[in-house]
């Protein structure tokens, strides 16, 4: 590492922000003058060079907790009563050992996301109860002209369309895409991904679907999670970076990022 006047990129980006001003991924005056008043105030040379010992300072590693979880315990989970509902709660240590949420900062991440995903944990199957409107604003490319309106208000024949023909899907004459819509916290998706998943699971969740939002809502999301490997993501720390991070691999971008965040460090603190 090794970051002064005339860089450019990401890392000044971060540093940046670390450092409270404009983030412009600029490494400047400005910036110098900041990093040595930095480097002062913890000890360091102010030579308003950011070198590994600098960087490393500012943002610390975080260190793996290595905490192996048996079945009911290894994590604080009565202190999440009341935060997220007690049947959430119970499908946490199972989750945990298959899924490798080895540690309180894995586990306040996937919480943050899955809540988010499932509107409070309230949602386990996706809602494909659009309006005419609602489907050319949304699916535009699947319903041009006025097709929208003989799909309207019909989950069965809009999934069947939109995700017929992939994801594993059979056509829409298969009704497949509507057989296999997305269930659980964080909505596992088609035919391919339900295969897999009862594979892993050791259950047939091809042959019934709604097993996914009635058993396994929290073991399909840590599925996804795993299959994503989003846990080194996870790993990174507990900053909002590492939130937003997370968050564009699950949501495809920073939709509702500010709860997200909030949730996570409710959880965090919590948990930890």
């Amino acid at each position: 590492m090794l970051l002064k006047i005339g860089s450019v990129g990401d890392d000044v980006k971060k540093l940046q922000t670390k450092l409270k001003t404009t983030s412009d991924g600029s490494f400047g005056p400005g910036t110098e003058k900041l990093v040595k008043e930095w480097q002062t105030k913890n000890g360091l040379t102010a030579d308003g060079i950011v070198g590994d010992g600098t960087w490393n300072k500012m943002f610390p590693k975080v260190i793996k907790e290595d905490v192996v979880i048996p079945t009911g315990s290894g994590f604080k989970l009565d202190k999440l009563k009341g935060h997220i509902p007690e049947s959430v709660i119970a499908q946490i240590p199972d989750t945990a050992k298959k899924f490798n949420i080895t540690n309180p900062l894995r586990l306040a991440h996937f919480l943050a996301q899955c809540g988010h995903e499932s509107g409070g944990f309230k949602a386990v199957s996706e809602n494909v109860n659009y309006s005419a409107d609602g489907l050319k604003k949304i699916f535009p490319k699947y319903f041009p002209g006025n097709l929208a309106e003989s799909y309207a208000r019909n989950p069965e024949k809009i999934a069947s369309k939109v995700y017929g023909g992939r994801m594993g899907n059979g056509d829409e004459s298969t009704k497949e895409g509507y057989k296999f819509r997305g269930r659980g916290y964080i909505q596992l998706t088609g035919k391919s991904n339900y295969t897999n998943f009862a594979k892993f699971i050791g259950e047939d969740t091809v042959s019934n679907p709604d097993l996914v939002a009635t058993k396994y809502p929290l073991a399909s999301a840590a599925f996804f999670f795993d299959s994503n490997k989003l846990w080194s993501i996870c790993d990174k720390g507990a900053d909002d970076a590492t939130v937003t991070a997370v968050t564009k691999r699950v949501n495809g971008g920073t939709i509702g990022l500010t709860d997200r965040i909030k949730h996570f460090k409710e959880y965090y603190n919590l948990l930890k």
